[in-house]
């Protein structure tokens, strides 16, 4: 069972609800969306009733976290979404398995109070309830501490324009070591005998070590068959401390050699803005799909005659300076890339963003997605000055 919300749903979604008739909870944004699908939509009650015998639920987004806490009286399950949820419940939580990593929660009120010479650098400044790389600020000095407490106090009224406190509460940071390594994205899910599957695995590069932005995750042959089994590992010691079961998530990592420590969690749905849709792209399979039905991927037979491929989201986000009536120039971003498997274009007054391309790059072009993390999009873009 599925539920729809803002912000996005993209047309693969609505054509495997229509092929599926996977019951969907009847909401503005599921009526919407609807038009022009035979979508298989339930009044609340039906869908709450269904949803005791069926147990599998998805979330598009966690807009619908809210509703589902006032809605589904399945104690297990709201345990588990609050664990993830919280960043500073999932570090307790996880606390014997890292004794020594460093993490403390903090009151904005208390942030322009904390004696920063008190703090172990380098370490990462983040609301306790996030999203999006929203109001996260890695801190190797004083300038990086004053200007990050001047940004989010700046920001804080934009922010809950965009997200409901469900999804970002700004009122709670947590501030936790910085951890090294490699950064990779997983969408997942534990079975109903609490057992992790695997759906994809995305590197996750930036421009710099100081860089938090979401510009640039891709996937490939030697990324899955190298990272497989050891965050499978991983990901079923962690639910030996939370237990959850039949429960789809969105995890980010770090890996520095063989050390493994989790980022985050974040609960009820997989890569957020409907970019899950990447493993359609790039394997061919539709993650919630195979979520609903129970399906572990046949990673030998997907990534056959795949090699020298790399599959890869690209987030269009905005420039600091963006100003209304600044666009990107679409065709112009779609001429740099040598293979777009699918360009969604988002207005950018109303969402964070200009939208996201999903691209097909060999190996020896990997030039092009080097140079796009690195880009700040002026150079395909229409100011409106």
């Amino acid at each position: 069972m599925i539920i729809l919300d803002k912000p996005y749903v993209s047309k693969e979604i609505k054509e495997y609800l229509e092929q599926s008739q996977i019951p969907v909870l009847k909401n503005d944004t599921s009526i919407t969306e609807g038009i022009g699908y035979n979508i298989n939509l339930k009044e609340k009650d039906e869908f709450i009733s269904n949803l005791k015998n069926i147990k599998r639920l998805y979330t598009l987004s966690e807009n619908s976290i809210e509703w589902i806490y006032q809605n589904i009286p399945d104690k297990e399950l709201i345990k588990n979404i609050n664990i993830m949820k919280d960043k500073v419940k999932f570090r307790d939580y996880l606390k014997d398995l890292y004794p020594d990593f460093l993490y403390k929660e903090v009151k904005l009120e208390e942030l322009i109070n904390i004696e920063f010479t008190k703090l172990p650098l380098p370490f990462v400044i983040k609301p306790s309830v996030g999203f999006f790389s929203v109001g996260v600020y890695v801190i190797t000095n004083l300038y990086d501490w004053t200007s990050a407490i001047t940004e989010i106090l700046k920001n804080i009224e934009e922010w809950k324009k965009l997200y409901p406190t469900q999804v970002i509460d700004n009122s709670t940071y947590i501030l936790e070591e910085f951890i090294s390594g490699d950064e990779y994205a997983i969408d997942a899910f534990y079975d109903d005998c609490g057992n992790a599957t695997i759906l994809n695995i995305m590197k996750h590069d930036f421009y710099s070590s100081s860089d938090v932005s979401d510009r640039l995750y891709y996937t490939s042959k030697d990324i899955i068959e190298k990272q497989l089994n050891k965050l499978t590992e991983f990901l079923n010691k962690v639910n030996k401390k939370i237990n959850a079961k039949n429960f789809p998530f969105h995890a980010e990592v770090r890996i520095d050699k063989s050390k493994i420590v989790p980022i985050e969690f974040n609960p009820m749905r997989f890569a957020g803005w409907c970019c899950t849709d990447l493993t359609y792209f790039a394997f061919g399979f539709k993650t919630y799909d195979y979520y609903f039905n129970n399906i572990k991927p046949d990673w030998k037979e997907l990534l056959k005659k795949k090699e020298n491929k790399i599959y890869s989201l690209i987030v269009l986000d905005k420039y600091k300076d963006y100003k209304k009536g600044d666009t990107l120039n679409y065709n112009l971003l779609s001429e740099y890339f040598k293979k777009i498997l699918c360009l969604r274009k988002l207005d950018p007054v109303t969402n964070p963003v200009f939208g996201f391309i999903f691209t097909e790059t060999n190996a020896e072009n990997i030039r092009e997605l080097e140079n796009i993390v690195n880009s700040d999009l002026k150079e395909f873009s229409i100011i409106d000055r």
